[in-house]
């Protein structure tokens, strides 16, 4: 009889990632468990422990799996269309995340010292804010408007106020509503933040 090739590397944990999403999709975050994980995956519980301590470890490394490598930044040629488009696809890297996944991610990794930071670690580099600074940039020097003053806390803002609507409210985050935080918040905002 033929022996059944095992896995390794790569393919493995490919196949550890997609069985991490298949359960969070059909179980959601509370219910995911190391033992479902492997045996979907086609391996051992010891196989998961001996690379991730925990499920917050595991969901984080699987969503970072997931994440582009680069985000390409968009020319509409104005700074309200480039901000939109922006953040639209922004949140479509978020949008396997279901409200129950990110609180569930969120509360146990308060526990977790180490994990919380892994976890602001992550969310901090999915932020578009090189990406932003680079649209404002843009925007300055076509004399759409003056330079502002940018921070990390400012260019932080628009996905910030995604992420609580989605995870804090409970709310869809519809196109109305970028339009809204684009038009209505971060562009004023930009402006009272310009050198006089």
């Amino acid at each position: 009889m033929a022996e059944r090739s095992r896995r390794r590397g790569e393919h493995l944990e490919q196949a550890i990632f997609e069985a991490v999403w298949a359960e969070l999709l059909e179980v959601g975050y509370a219910k995911l468990t190391m033992e479902a994980v492997a045996a979907r995956a086609g391996t051992s519980k010891p196989v998961l422990y001996r690379r991730w301590a925990g499920r917050a470890e595991l969901v984080l490394a699987a969503w970072r799996h997931r994440l582009p490598v680069s985000l390409e930044l968009p020319d509409t040629g104005t700074l309200s269309g480039d901000l939109k488009e922006l953040l639209g696809r922004s949140l479509c890297r978020f949008e396997d995340f279901s409200p129950d996944l990110l609180a569930g991610l969120t509360t146990e990794t308060f526990r977790d010292p180490e994990v919380f930071a892994l976890l602001r670690k992550q969310i901090a580099k999915a932020a578009p804010g090189h990406a932003l600074a680079a649209l404002i940039g843009w925007a300055v020097e076509r004399g759409e408007i003056a330079e502002p003053r940018l921070s990390p806390r400012v260019l932080a803002l628009p996905l910030d106020l995604i992420r609580a609507d989605a995870v804090l409210y409970g709310r869809q985050v519809t196109d109305a509503r970028i339009t809204e935080i684009v038009d209505d918040i971060f562009l004023p905002l930009l402006r009272g933040l310009a050198a006089p």
